[in-house]
């Protein structure tokens, strides 16, 4: 049974209202019942129900009307925008991405996490005169559809990557019916044991690719980089050639995103 907290000051509630807009955010997308909100964040049903309604004034979460569960709101967009912006992923991965392309000759990609899905931020054409056109900046797959996607499924947490799994199953059935609950974990068990994802035309039959996730500094995957190449150019001694060009070029990426947080956060410890 849970105990009746004392009236919080001023800093405390912001810091639980905070803490449930970050519950709420790291559904995916997905609409959080109270329940599971009470349960996360320890707090009395009563207190969480009064934040939840200062939030919902200020426009940071909404409520749907049939299922009565809480989703990010409009302003909540407007800052996620404001903070893509600060810390613009293809900004600080372009150069890479043009290095990437003359190195492997091939076609790479920048691919963002959004909730439940990957989607392309970029595509950088290598020389190489055949190219595959698996996909396209603007396009977006369930997490696990793709090199770069499977490389950000496998960067979850294990009940994360069950929940994603679980959540886009009736998306895999009916779009990627090649795409099973079994053989999506069996990637991301074999990712996590090279440390970077293989696509063998799973979603085109020409088309490979390899991809390797990209980590924030917290630990989460925040997107993915990839290379995508005809079959016959993805033979395993390739393959390890061209993981190892990601995994120099996400390095690369990852200290840029550092030294860019530091910057924006001179007091930070």
């Amino acid at each position: 049974m849970q105990q009746k907290e004392a009236e919080p000051g001023g800093a405390q509630s912001v810091d639980r209202a905070l803490g449930l807009l970050s519950a709420i955010a790291r559904a995916g997308g997905n609409a959080v019942s109270i329940n599971t909100l009470v349960e996360q964040s320890g707090l009395s049903r009563p207190t969480v129900r009064r934040m939840l309604l200062a939030l919902i004034r200020a426009g940071m979460v909404e409520q749907d009307e049939d299922s009565r569960s809480y989703a990010l709101g409009p302003e909540s967009y407007v800052i996620g925008l404001m903070a893509n912006r600060r810390f613009d992923l293809l900004d600080l991965a372009i150069d890479s991405l043009g290095a990437l392309a003359r190195e492997s000759e091939d076609t790479c990609f920048l691919s963002i996490r959004r909730g439940r899905h990957s989607v392309c931020l970029h595509r950088e054409d290598g020389p190489f005169p055949i190219r595959t056109y698996a996909l396209q900046a603007g396009q977006r797959h369930p997490l696990g559809v793709g090199a770069g996607a499977m490389a950000i499924l496998a960067a979850l947490a294990d009940r994360e990557v069950d929940d994603v799994i679980a959540d886009n199953a009736q998306t895999l059935a009916s779009g990627y019916p090649g795409y099973t609950p079994e053989l999506l974990h069996t990637h991301v068990k074999e990712t996590r044991e090279r440390g970077w994802s293989v696509n063998p035309g799973l979603y085109l039959p020409n088309s490979w690719a390899v991809g390797i996730a990209l980590m924030a500094p917290s630990g989460e995957p925040i997107g993915a980089l990839s290379i995508a190449a005809l079959d016959t150019r993805m033979q395993p001694d390739r393959q390890l050639e061209i993981a190892g060009l990601l995994k120099g070029e996400k390095r690369t990426i990852e200290a840029k995103l550092n030294r860019k947080l530091e910057l924006n956060n001179p007091g930070a410890a």
